[in-house]
């Protein structure tokens, strides 16, 4: 059985969508990852965790989406980015297309945190237009699911947890003999509660936020079993639900 939409045929996809009203989207960014991690880190892991998930689950993946929210990362080469607001837009059309097949739930697999306030803001007004959105990120699961298995240091951007899933996916892309450990730089203007307009530059030099140099495969491959698994189950209670339980509740 075919699960990802770009491989199937019109009268393929026909059939799906005739007896399926859920899909899932797999975004990212091309942004820099350290010095030793592919600049497609983002897109790349988030992929792969959309496409296993799709199937075990049976659920349709779409191409995933390479480029986000990354303005922050501009200084190191190869970075490429748009804005909030066309990231937003693109994927909410993207949600559209599915609408007109009769797609009303949609799971987006988020393999970069700054795409996440556009695409929370999206999910809410799809809500409003009777399409329910969520969005999985792997490493916020992977920090509740295994707390010990790296330190806060190991799981800053481009550290030993995010190197490890690159390690077990695509390990011909990672060049260990560069990865760096550098400690993330203090602004001179910080204090606690405070938001600054800050970019990756001003924190690290490298691009590395923490340790990297103590990733592995095998911890990956650990990392990617538990977070696809929970990701798993949110799609089977997604799926099963009934859309009317979805919606936006009615004044009180």
């Amino acid at each position: 059985m075919k699960f990802l939409l770009h491989e199937m045929s019109w009268p393929e996809a026909k059939e799906y969508f005739s007896k399926n009203e859920i899909a899932i989207i797999p975004v990212g960014s091309n942004e820099q990852h350290g010095p030793h991690n592919p600049l497609g880190t983002d897109h790349l892991i988030a992929k792969a965790i959309a496409e296993e998930t799709a199937k075990r689950t049976g659920v349709v993946c779409l191409q995933v989406i390479p480029f986000g929210v990354s303005h922050h990362h501009r200084q190191f080469w190869g970075t490429i980015y748009v804005s909030p607001k066309t990231f937003k837009n693109y994927v909410k059309e993207v949600c559209l297309a599915l609408n007109n097949y009769g797609v009303r739930k949609i799971v987006i697999i988020n393999g970069h945190g700054g795409n996440l306030n556009a695409l929370a803001e999206l999910a809410r007004e799809l809500r409003e237009n009777g399409i329910f959105v969520s969005i999985f990120q792997w490493w916020p699961a992977a920090g509740k699911l295994l707390p010990t298995i790296f330190t806060s240091e190991e799981r800053g951007h481009a550290g030993s947890e995010e190197t490890s899933m690159n390690l077990a996916l695509y390990p011909h892309l990672v060049c260990m003999d560069k990865a760096v450990d550098e400690k993330v730089r203090r602004h001179v203007t910080e204090t606690e509660g405070t938001t600054l307009p800050l970019d990756t530059a001003d924190y690290t030099g490298s691009g590395v936020f923490g340790k990297s140099t103590t990733a592995s495969a095998e911890k990956g491959r650990i990392i990617f079993e538990a977070v696809v698994n929970e990701l798993v189950k949110h799609v089977v209670l997604l799926k099963n639900a009934r859309i009317e339980d979805l919606m936006a509740k009615s004044k009180v």
